[in-house]
């Protein structure tokens, strides 16, 4: 997220928001204090997610509440990708959210890794990348998002599904491109779409 531009980032676990200079058991969670939240914002997400536009669950269920939507700003987005019940379900956040998304397919939005890995596994097999890149990354992440077209695009449709024909070609198209740019492809490949 940072590398596509995204600035204020505050990671909560079950304690509550990572802070810079705490000390965490996890490796990671070290990590995600030091490079983010840059305000030092401290206490539960219910504090933490005061006039947030965009809350992104990687957790267990029910942690976010209708009231915690209510903080957030105005038409914000919730991406409850907790399986196999997210964070908030839909019917609970109704009227809230701009844009709700969860990882289940029995919902609109449904955000899977699946929409990633073939076509950027194939670019990078197909261009003999030395390693993946950010850019490869943010390549393929734009390379989703493109498959839905603007007549397409909507508060229920802002992802294509996972079954649509046209995302792995196009996100391996991308990914041999951004490889190529970022110097990590040690093989030509003819494009299949040009």
């Amino acid at each position: 997220m940072q590398a596509a531009g995204v600035t204020r980032i505050v990671g909560v676990d079950r304690e509550g928001a990572l802070v810079r200079g705490n000390s965490y058991a996890h490796e990671a969670w070290r990590w995600y204090a030091e490079h983010t939240n840059p305000e030092m914002e401290s206490g539960a997400l219910s504090d933490v997610i005061e006039g947030a536009d965009i809350f992104i669950g990687v957790s267990g269920p029910g942690v976010l509440k209708r009231t915690d939507i209510e903080r957030m700003a105005a038409d914000p987005i919730v991406f409850a990708m907790a399986n196999p019940t997210p964070e908030i379900l839909p019917e609970e956040a109704e009227g809230l959210v701009r844009v709700m998304a969860t990882g289940r397919s029995d919902y609109p939005n449904q955000i899977n890794n699946v929409l990633c890995f073939p076509g950027l596994f194939r670019g990078v097999l197909d261009c003999r990348a030395s390693h993946v890149t950010e850019a490869m990354k943010l390549a393929a992440a734009q390379a989703i998002a493109d498959v839905v077209s603007e007549e397409e695009l909507g508060e229920h449709y802002i992802i294509p599904g996972v079954f649509n024909p046209h995302v792995a070609e196009r996100v391996k198209e991308a990914v041999i491109q951004a490889a190529y740019a970022s110097g990590v492809a040690r093989r030509r490949v003819r494009s299949t779409t040009s």
